[in-house]
């Protein structure tokens, strides 16, 4: 693997950079750089591993009511299907993390008729793992890595009530305690250390406005293609237009239609997305981030600890 200069300070193998403490290990001529100008790793649907496969979930609420009509009363035949379409990670939240994650997308929701106050998270079916589960998971491995940075997404809330909301928030500052990073103009590495600060939570919906320590919705570039080759082109089409001043993210996440999926009944979408990485990642290789039109932040996809997606991401850093 070849060696690069960042700013004419030494000389950093990239093979030899480990992605469970890739953060630690960048060259302090990036310690400056706000966290947006950086190339972030991002799982997209990170909670998926753990989606209930007993049955006992039924399929989320935001699926089409045929589904829901079908499910119910051909589960045998349907959930096998909703099952394929619906994972998009394999690996456990903190194997992510090692694997060099540092973004995770989140999508929370409250069981239907569930009596309790636990939430889940959910994609085509809810989890088994509760949000609380999960982000002690969290906590604990940063705990472990004390110099990594990690940014939680949570987004697309399903059967929350307003009450829910301020529960799921109280969940979060108990969780990370003196971890949160509040909203502040200087978000870098040397900043976030000398604070002891590990998390951004963002938050999509207006509840955030009114807390210091939530961050504003980050915006998701999102092509709704199932083809590589259309992905690229949407995201080469936006990059013209510039990119947002803060964080965001390209989601490098294909996304099948119902024509591709009754037209490819054996396949799944870990068929559909390790077919297309290939193509998608000499996409990447080629990307830059920063603060110039056309520059990346964030970069997520789909089973991501089951390619070369993290560590072809964590490289355009030194491209920029």
């Amino acid at each position: 693997m070849s060696s690069v200069v960042v700013s004419g300070v030494s000389e950093l193998s990239l093979g030899e950079l480990p992605m469970e403490s890739w953060m630690s290990h960048l060259p302090c001529a990036l310690w400056d750089t706000p966290l947006y100008q950086l190339a972030i790793p991002g799982s997209h649907n990170a909670i998926t591993y753990c989606l209930d496969m007993n049955d006992r979930s039924p399929v989320d609420l935001t699926q089409p009511d045929m589904l829901q009509k079908l499910d119910k009363y051909m589960k045998p035949l349907i959930r096998p299907f909703v099952y394929k379409w619906a994972i998009t990670q394999e690996y456990t939240i903190k194997q992510q993390l090692d694997c060099g994650v540092r973004y995770c997308d989140l999508r929370i929701a409250h069981r239907p008729n569930d009596s309790s106050t636990d939430l889940y998270f959910y994609h085509g079916v809810y989890t088994t793992l509760t949000v609380e589960t999960v982000l002690m998971e969290i906590r604990e491995w940063l705990d472990a890595h004390p110099k990594e940075v990690v940014i939680l997404s949570f987004s697309h809330f399903l059967g929350l009530s307003q009450e829910l909301h301020t529960l799921l928030l109280t969940t979060i500052r108990n969780v990370f305690t003196s971890k949160l990073c509040p909203k502040m103009e200087v978000l870098t590495l040397r900043n976030l250390w000398a604070l002891g600060y590990q998390v951004m939570v963002s938050y999509e919906h207006n509840i955030a406005s009114c807390h210091s320590d939530l961050w504003p919705h980050i915006p998701y570039w999102w092509a709704n293609k199932c083809k590589a080759e259309a992905l690229i082109e949407d995201f080469e089409h936006r990059k013209q237009h510039g990119r947002p001043g803060g964080f965001f993210v390209t989601g490098m996440n294909l996304t099948e239609d119902l024509k591709y999926i009754c037209t490819h009944p054996t396949e799944s979408l870990k068929d559909l997305v390790m077919s297309t990485y290939p193509t998608l990642l000499s996409w990447v290789k080629e990307q830059t981030p920063g603060s110039k039109v056309g520059s990346l932040n964030i970069i997520a996809g789909d089973f991501i600890a089951e390619s070369q997606f993290v560590p072809t991401a964590v490289k355009c850093i030194f491209q920029s």
